[in-house]
This record gives C-alpha cells, structure tokens and sequence, in this order.
C-alpha cells in the first residue's frame, strides 16, 4: 500500500529542490522528516510539508488493512520543472535583460515497509 502527495508551482528552481530532495529518498519517513526540519535549504519546508501530506493521504485511505505511520518510508521522491515565468530588467543601453523565475512540481510517494 502506497501514498503520493504532489506540490504544483512551487517558486524555487527544481535543481535546487533536487538537491534536498536527494537526502530523503528511501529514507524512513520519521528520519527523512527529522533531516529535513534541521536542514537550511528554503527547499526542506516544502518538502516537508509534502512528506506530512503523503502520510495523511496514507491513513486516510480506503484499504480494509491496519495502518500505521511508524512503518513507512519514502519510496519515491523527485521533482519535475514547473512553468517560468519571464521577466525583463532594464539593461544599458536601452535593452532589456530577462529574468527567469523558476518554479518546480514535487511529488512524494510513501510505502509501507515489507514486514519479514
């Protein structure tokens, strides 16, 4: 039994996200959320909460069987590019320079682990 949890536009570059993103997977949950609370990237908030996310989707979901949130990892976590949004800076000159503010889609896909 899995769960996913997406965050759509988030406004930081997905190279950047990435980098945090790495430290969390296949990681257990509670050990991925503890790393990313104590972590200084800008980027470990938004994972976090999607971690959180993830977890309530998992125990709110249909399946007949017991659940339980200590025995879960992180079996998937990756980032994909969002939209750019352009900007212009005035240049020297009389140009224009563009500005690209990046943003990033995060998915986060939750598991049980195997008992055995």
């Amino acid at each position: 039994m899995e769960a996913v949890a997406k965050s759509k536009f988030v406004r930081q570059s997905a190279k950047k996200v990435r980098r945090t993103m790495d430290l969390i997977r296949g990681r257990d949950v509670e050990t991925a959320l503890n790393l990313l609370h104590f972590a200084p990237q800008k980027a470990s908030v938004v994972i976090e909460k999607t971690i959180h996310s993830a977890v309530a989707n998992y125990l709110q979901s249909d399946s007949t069987e017991d659940r339980d949130a200590d025995d879960l990892f992180v079996k998937d976590a990756f980032v994909d590019e969002g939209p750019t949004m352009r900007r212009f800076r005035p240049a020297s000159m009389g140009r224009a320079s563009r500005i690209r503010k990046r943003s990033s889609h995060l998915t986060v896909i939750v598991s049980q682990k195997n008992k055995g």
